[in-house]
């Protein structure tokens, strides 16, 4: 069964900075949860920041490509550099990606860790820009595909492809996706 790497959050695990989540009620994800193919992780938490915490931006919203490279930095309000443990979860998560076999992952966009398009700007008003948080850069950088939550249409059609895939190369024999009568 093909594994998906997922937000904890999107599935109502209170792992947020604010001690809240952003439980997703996609019909396509609360599937996926059923059948057991989701593998739920928060980098931030793995990384060794608590619950609640202060929030944390990339400075200059460069995005996680930069942070992987040592060329930018995950701080907090007060000016903390948080940048380790961000560093530590992204690896964590990699880590467990790969123990699963994951080959796609469906992140909180607007994370500095899992943002998979958008990120905020690192100056703490609420600016959005383009970018990538450390996890999903270093997932992409991996060959895991990242999709955000509002992307999960997406994300099913490349788990339709690679399903395809992989009955493809298994060859003629028993379809394991149709029942025995």
């Amino acid at each position: 069964m093909e594994r998906i790497l997922v937000s904890a959050c999107l599935l109502g695990r209170r792992v947020r900075y604010d001690g809240g989540a952003k439980t997703s009620d996609d019909e396509t994800l609360a599937a996926w949860r059923a059948e057991g193919r989701l593998v739920p992780l928060c980098p931030e938490v793995e990384g060794g920041l608590p619950v609640p915490r202060p929030p944390a931006e990339i400075e200059g919203g460069v995005g996680g490509a930069a942070v992987l490279a040592g060329a930018a930095r995950i701080l907090t309000p007060d000016g903390d550099d948080v940048t380790n443990a961000f560093l530590s979860g992204a690896q964590q998560a990699l880590a467990v990606a790969k123990s699963f076999g994951v080959r796609m992952a469906i992140l909180k966009e607007g994370s500095p860790s899992c943002g998979p398009l958008r990120i905020y700007d690192g100056t703490f008003r609420g600016h959005v820009t383009p970018g990538q948080g450390v996890t999903a850069a270093l997932l992409e950088a991996n060959g895991i595909r990242v999709f955000g939550e509002d992307r999960i249409p997406e994300a099913a059609a490349h788990l339709a492809g690679l399903m395809e895939t992989l009955r493809e190369t298994a060859g003629p024999g028993p379809d394991p996706d149709r029942e025995s009568r």
